[in-house]
């Protein structure tokens, strides 16, 4: 071998960033295993290549009892990783070892006890070079593949732009992304979107694994992480930092949900993310074959940011418990399939984005409980606390919490009305309208877009009815109709309230 070879491989170890010597190291094991192949070979001998390039084969002799020893010491070394890799794998490996199989260390026994003797092959020069050839190819796609291993594995959760080359077997498909060649499978495909050869799709990286053949990587399209750097892709704000997703719900294939917030003064976060006549949005929805995308405002207060994690539906009130994260979401009649979503889509993703247990009522239903809790519990002698019972002039009841021990809430047409009612509660020195600390009205002046499957918005504002008027109400006892006086004189008659 020449001073020129050597030279080329320490370049080649430069240029793949291959540890210093290891190629060197590796060739003087694949000579050493080329020469035990030979007739005649020594039973122990050692390979070295000097600095010219040179190349010697050496056999080692040593006194029977040393060898014995370091003959022993090794294969209970091995032992110990035949039985290591037994508990890893669970499979039996075979217990028969051969010397040629053991890495005896000939460190520590003294120089003057080893004989060694040059014993290279007058021949040896073609099946070293060929050997060379063979290792160093080798130990290059070994290194490669390392490589690529260790940029890939740092790219988990990254989204990446592929070309489709194939489905295979049990529907998985294979996607190039360049330097190798990523595995798309089954189970991390969306229902109803079809692979066409060629095409190009974007993906989450989720796992890398370490294979033989180098890096395999898995990818998936059902990633939430999918749609927050589609959308960090077409949302300047987003990629400036003005604006983040703090969440997103999403049921791939059918609906997603996100909730985004501004970080800077006078930029609306959902006009952001739905851009000019809804361009932004309706790029990202392509790029998902059609997938609705709801885009929520981000509220610090979680029954405002349930009420609108329903949309598009209407809610009238919200109801909370922090103890158990649980909401209890009120809604007209007439919204409550709407609210709910078919199959329950529509609150799954709701619960799933807010993080919190959403139970929706219409104000019928809602209704009937309050009037049940109002007037057939509370038995003589407890303390009753909830909803103010007195019903108001449109014939419903007071949304405001009543006070401790009271049946009324702190308004003072209402406490007359306790007063009258004969339980003992004296009027209290309160606000004109008592905070009612359990629900939430929601403001009717915020927007949640939403974008269907041809990316047009569809605002759905969120309405309360109007405030009661509180001067026109006057007792009225269990059971009996309610009359109001409209502005023209006449007298109109109401079914008794809930």
């Amino acid at each position: 071998m020449s001073q020129e070879i050597v030279e080329a491989v320490r370049d080649i170890e430069r240029e793949k960033g291959i540890e210093s010597g290891t190629l060197v190291a590796a060739l003087e094991d694949a000579l050493l295993a080329a020469y035990k192949k030979m007739p005649g070979a020594a039973r122990h001998a050692i390979v070295e290549i000097d600095e010219q390039g040179d190349f010697r084969v050496f056999a080692v002799e040593l006194p029977p009892d040393i060898e014995e020893r370091l003959i022993e010491e090794a294969r209970e070394r091995k032992l110990e990783e035949l039985e290591a890799l037994e508990v890893e794998t669970g499979e039996r490996s075979h217990t028969l070892i051969s010397d040629d199989e053991l890495d005896v260390d000939w460190s520590d026994v003294p120089e003057h006890l080893i004989k060694r003797e040059d014993v290279t092959p007058e021949n040896f020069g073609r099946i070293a070079a060929q050997t060379a050839k063979q290792v160093i190819l080798q130990r290059i796609r070994e290194a490669e593949r390392a490589m690529m291993y260790d940029e890939y594995v740092d790219r988990v959760s990254e989204v990446v732009t592929g070309i489709v080359q194939q489905a295979g077997d049990r529907n998985n498909v294979l996607v190039d992304l360049g330097k190798v060649e990523a595995l798309l499978p089954r189970s991390e495909q969306v229902d109803g979107e079809r692979y066409e050869q060629g095409s190009r799709i974007k993906a989450v990286i989720t796992e890398v694994r370490s294979g033989t053949k180098g890096p395999q990587v898995i990818l998936s399209r059902r990633d939430p992480e999918l749609i927050k750097t589609l959308f960090e892709l077409e949302v300047p704000e987003i990629a400036d930092g003005l604006v983040e997703i703090r969440g997103v719900a999403r049921e791939p294939g059918y609906r997603s949900k996100i909730a985004v917030e501004s970080h800077a003064q006078g930029v609306d976060p959902v006009g952001a993310c739905v851009g000019p006549r809804g361009s932004r949005v309706r790029m990202v929805v392509s790029e998902l074959r059609g997938e609705k995308i709801d885009i929520i405002p981000w509220n610090p207060e979680p029954a405002r940011f349930v009420a609108k994690a329903l949309s598009p539906a209407r809610v009238r009130e919200v109801f909370v418990d922090d103890e158990t994260k649980e909401a209890t979401v009120i809604v007209p009649d007439d919204q409550l399939a709407l609210a709910i979503g078919k199959e329950g889509l529509n609150a799954r993703l709701a619960a799933r984005l807010t993080g919190w247990k959403v139970d929706i009522q219409s104000d019928t239903e809602f209704a009937q409980a309050e009037a049940a809790a109002a007037y057939g519990e509370g038995a003589e002698g407890e303390e009753f606390t909830g909803r103010c019972s007195a019903v108001l002039s449109n014939g419903k009841r007071c949304p405001n919490e009543a006070l401790p021990g009271s049946r009324y809430c702190g308004l003072p047409a209402h406490q007359e009305l306790a007063l009258q009612d004969g339980n003992g509660s004296e009027p209290a020195d309160v606000p004109a309208v008592a905070e009612n600390a359990a629900s939430v009205a929601v403001d009717p002046g915020e927007v949640v877009a939403e974008a269907g499957g041809n990316g047009t918005e569809e605002p759905a504002a969120v309405e309360l009815d109007e405030a009661p008027r509180l001067a026109e109400v006057k007792q009225v006892p269990t059971g009996a109709p309610v009359e109001e006086t409209s502005g023209d004189g006449e007298t109109e008659e109401h079914p008794p309230a809930a």
